[in-house]
């Protein structure tokens, strides 16, 4: 089960922190991911923490604005978002990165970037 939260309201260029607490397995054994789904748009991929811990991997239009980590004691990923734009509204979800190793999707968590 994956379950995320700390979505809400925040003005342009505020920040938020994103938490995905996961249980029924261990998010270490997994490449694990955020992703986001936008009204009218696909489901789309936005960063990547491999299993390792070692490496994170993030699309063009988040780098250098979030930032994906993880807890293993908490078994809780985490994803850090500054300097927010209207685009990135969205609903959030995490999940294992590999479809074939895809979770069932949690409720996401919502956020909205408005002045």
């Amino acid at each position: 089960q994956l379950v995320e939260s700390g979505g809400g309201l925040v003005q342009p260029g505020g920040s938020l922190r994103l938490s995905c607490a996961a249980s029924g397995f261990f998010i270490m054994n997994y490449d694990m991911g955020w992703f986001r789904h936008a009204p009218g748009k696909e489901r789309e991929w936005i960063a990547t923490i491999k299993s390792s811990g070692a490496l994170t991997k993030y699309a063009d239009f988040v780098k250098g604005r979030f930032t994906i980590s993880r807890e293993l004691v908490k078994n809780t990923l985490y994803l850090q978002m500054d300097r927010l734009e209207a685009d990135d509204t969205a609903v959030y979800y995490c999940n294992a990165v590999s479809s074939w190793q895809r979770k069932g999707w949690g409720q996401g968590t919502q956020v909205t970037v408005s002045s």
